[in-house]
């Protein structure tokens, strides 16, 4: 038996130590970790307990039955991050550039069953070639396990996929239907066809990172939600959003202690948010103001830029703030900011996240492009997600809340369970300058001064029908609060709300706008 234990401890050394050292220092001077080493940095030190690790493949012919290396190019496992645990799996370069093959996709496909089982997350760490071309449609059958997993693990365990170096063709789809995406700078690329194929097809000529490096996909395409310049920040990064998140759609997010005061005011608010509706101010400032420690845990911070997500907590109580950002666009809502806010409602509501909604909408962004490019469509998205979150939410209205966005950024009348407004909001159809043009149109034409009349209208509209009272007499807002008061009203609607209990109807899923 001693001899026995000995030849297991020399092949687990060779299963440790990887290919060879030539290939651990090529991914070195690619300013790349090693598959290990990058599992070190996700989990607890210690921790990580690995499966399949002697798993070698049985392809044979193009050269393959002389290059079966041990664990096949993946390293699969579970840990701990911050004593919870966490399966994880790790695509290592080094042996056949990651690519997927039908033994590699097995490992992957068992790690992905023993999350599920265990009600775990599963983080992805993606450095692989896409499919293993030697092994044909095998590979391909391999993807469509991984594939059919994500969905149904989505919604029940936390996905994470963090792209470290390439990533493409079948491989980009495993990404996409997981709950949030990293990426690294310049190391990493995620993209369905290459460079060569690109300019193959189209003439088109492109770098790996012009088609589908980081700063791409983190501000045009809203694939990656998070962006990094190292793989340690990155992966930091990823065991602070676990952190924040439950273990499964069973549980409710981890609580933290806070040495920030539950009651504490913040009259900086009076000055930060000026009451002038036309005047921009940095909404995450605000939301900095309200939440626990300033920090807040910003998702999709490079996309669609007129409205904010991200995590933050109060009382050391996770919730998912969603807030319109004045600074940019005036915050309006288009056809990105629709779909980032309802994957982020989606995602929140799947996970028992309550929502904050902070908004400050003067409406939908109007124009053709907006209109051909589906905005009906993809603002449904938005309005279909918040009707149907069930999880706590509360709502407040900083300034102004016009027309269709009002009923969007969670109103009292899709489902908020409590709507709150500062002293400086302003609800209505549209804004007073708008509204006076339509409805005193003749009058202002018939006027000796058109410009005084219309001044007028204007007034008599705003005193009329939008003074910061108005919605609230009519029980659409549930309180008018001091600002300053913001942050204590918040954790004490979220504090009731915490054993709220919704049904939806029954049925075998709905059907959202797409």
């Amino acid at each position: 038996m001693r001899d026995r234990v000995e030849e297991l401890g020399k092949i687990k050394l060779a299963v440790l130590e990887g290919p060879d050292p030539a290939a651990t220092q090529r991914q070195h001077d690619k300013g790349k970790l090693t598959a290990r080493e990058r599992i070190d940095l996700l989990l607890d030190p210690g921790s990580f307990q690995e499966i399949e690790g002697l798993r070698r493949h049985l392809a044979t012919g193009f050269g393959l039955e002389q290059r079966r290396a041990y664990t096949d190019g993946v390293v699969t496992g579970w840990g701990t991050v911050e004593g919870r645990t966490v399966f994880v799996f790790a695509q290592d370069f080094r042996i056949l550039g990651g690519a997927l093959g039908e033994a590699h996709a097995q490992k992957i496909h068992k790690i992905m069953d023993l999350a599920l089982s265990a009600g775990a997350p599963l983080v992805g760490l993606y450095d692989g070639a896409g499919a293993r071309i030697q092994e044909g449609v095998g590979a391909l059958a391999g993807f469509g396990g991984i594939f059919a997993r994500n969905t149904r693990a989505s919604g029940v365990i936390p996905q994470i996929s963090v792209i470290l170096g390439p990533c493409a063709g079948g491989a980009a789809y495993s990404p996409a239907l997981t709950d949030f995406v990293f990426m690294v700078r310049e190391t990493a690329q995620i993209f369905i066809t290459g460079p060569d194929v690109v300019a193959a097809v189209t003439g088109e000529q492109v770098t790996m990172n012009g088609l589908g490096g980081a700063d791409v996909h983190s501000r045009d395409t809203g694939v990656t939600h998070f962006t990094y310049d190292d793989e340690p920040s990155c992966l930091h990064d990823v065991r602070h959003l676990l952190s924040l998140l439950p273990s499964n759609n069973r549980e409710q997010p981890p609580a933290a202690p806070s040495a920030d005061p539950a009651d504490r005011r913040s009259e900086k608010l009076y000055d930060l948010v000026p009451v002038d509706g036309n005047r921009p101010y940095p909404m995450r400032s605000v939301i900095e103001e309200i939440v626990d420690d300033g920090e807040l845990f910003e998702v999709h911070e490079h996309w669609a830029t007129n409205v904010v997500c991200g995590l933050a907590r109060l009382d050391g109580q996770v919730v998912g703030i969603v807030a319109n950002q004045p600074s940019m666009l005036a915050g309006v809502l288009d056809i990105t900011a629709s779909e980032k806010a309802a994957r982020f409602v989606q995602t929140c509501d799947a996970f028992n996240i309550p929502l904050v909604t902070l908004i400050d909408v003067p409406g939908f962004l109007p124009g053709v492009a907006q209109e051909h490019g589906g905005i009906i469509r993809h603002g449904a998205k938005l309005l279909y997600a918040y009707c149907n979150a069930t999880v706590p939410r509360v709502s407040v209205v900083l300034r102004k809340s016009y027309g269709g966005a009002y009923i969007v950024m969670d109103s009292r009348s899709i489902g908020a369970d409590l709507a709150l407004a500062w002293p400086s909001n302003e609800i209505a159809v549209m804004g007073p300058e708008g509204a006076a043009n339509v409805i005193f149109k003749r009058e202002i034409n018939a006027a000796d001064d058109p410009e005084a009349m219309r001044q007028l209208k204007i007034k008599q509209y705003r005193s009329e029908l939008i003074h910061p009272y108005y919605a609230a007499e009519r029980g659409l807002i549930d309180d008018v609060i001091d600002p300053a008061d913001t942050r204590r009203v918040l954790i004490r609607s979220l504090a009731m709300l915490r054993t709220k209990h919704a049904d939806l109807p029954m049925r075998k899923h709905g059907n959202p706008p797409q």
